[in-house]
């Protein structure tokens, strides 16, 4: 899973358990399995697309990478610094380095503060202004920056649509002038022309101001063209992982056929493959043995699917990058 050049952030074997307390003492009667020896490496610049079905753990595995929620174990390396070892001062400064843009833009932003002290706080806090001209100057150049205007900042966020809000999120998020954003499903709760419209956002900051992404989401079609590369999750696992134009052309993990057989393709003339999977997703808090997927997989057949965890592994041309995590390909 090796990238052409230093991986500006490193993922190695997160795992992230929750417990579940009970009883009059609160001791842990269960834990749910959120995470489950998560790899990836991502390098400067460069976009990486984690999808999946809702409850497969992409945004826990998102946020354990920037410490918002304590891994279990695993460790987390960006530009050669350990974040899941770093004391207090040192995650401070990694987080002017990595940023997040949550999900729904109507609950992330605080309804009684304007547009202006939202984008700012980032620019008191790590106290990167000098003067208020300097900081109202800096707020007028993010929100132009995101497409928005300059009289915006005097007004409240419940003035603005969905779409307008989420942008703000990114302007507040790019306050401290990062060099990774975590978009944790940053596009799902808005309407699909406006969709279109922060992906395009997006992919035209990546270049001048130097992001890195790593872009969560649960739906393949909008992850397509703005991800260079694309991991699938399945179960707290990712199961394959490759560059988008090779996942998309040449599927290789039964899980992975099936969610792409399930995107909408607007020409009725167009017949593709049906995946037909059994069963539900299973209970998170008592994952299958071996393969996770072995209890819905058309493919599995053998005791080895039932028993032994997948390891991920290089399928397709030497070098391409294409990684699955099944027994049968």
């Amino acid at each position: 899973m090796s990238t052409p050049t230093a991986p500006l952030l490193k993922v190695e074997n997160l795992v992230k358990h929750f417990p579940i307390r009970g009883g009059l003492l609160g001791r842990e009667v269960d834990r749910v399995y959120a995470v489950d020896g998560v790899s990836f490496e991502l390098a400067a610049g460069e976009t990486l697309g984690v999808v999946g079905e809702s409850g497969c753990g992409k945004s826990t595995t998102g946020r354990c990478i920037l410490r918002l929620i304590e891994p279990t174990s695993g460790t987390v390396t960006f530009d050669g610094r350990s974040v899941t070892g770093a004391d207090k001062q040192q995650l401070r400064a990694l987080a002017r380095e990595m940023q997040i843009v949550f999900q729904d833009p109507y609950a992330s932003l605080n309804p009684r503060m304007t547009v202006g002290a939202i984008v700012g706080e980032a620019l008191t806090i790590h106290r990167l202004t000098r003067t208020a001209r300097e900081y109202e100057d800096r707020i007028v150049q993010l929100l132009e920056t995101v497409g928005l205007a300059a009289d915006h900042m005097r007004r409240y966020p419940h003035e603005f649509s969905g779409g307008q809000r989420q942008r703000i999120g990114i302007a507040r998020a790019l306050a401290v002038s990062p060099r990774l954003l975590v978009c944790d499903e940053a596009v799902s709760a808005l309407d699909v022309s406006i969709q279109a419209q922060v992906i395009n956002l997006l992919e035209d900051l990546r270049g001048p101001l130097g992001l890195s992404y790593v872009f969560i989401a649960h739906d393949l079609s909008v992850v397509e063209h703005i991800s260079h590369r694309v991991a699938v999750m399945y179960l707290g696992r990712i199961v394959e992982i490759a560059p988008s134009r090779s996942l998309y052309t040449d599927p290789r993990h039964p899980y992975t056929e099936a969610l792409l057989a399930a995107v909408p393709i607007p020409d009725p003339r167009v017949k593709r493959k049906k995946v037909h999977l059994q069963g539900d997703v299973p209970s998170p808090i008592h994952p299958p043995p071996g393969c996770h997927f072995h209890t819905r997989c058309p493919l599995a057949q053998t005791e080895q699917c039932r028993l032994e965890r997948p390891p991920l592994k290089p399928v397709g041309e030497p070098g391409s990058g294409h990684w699955v995590a099944c027994h049968l390909r």
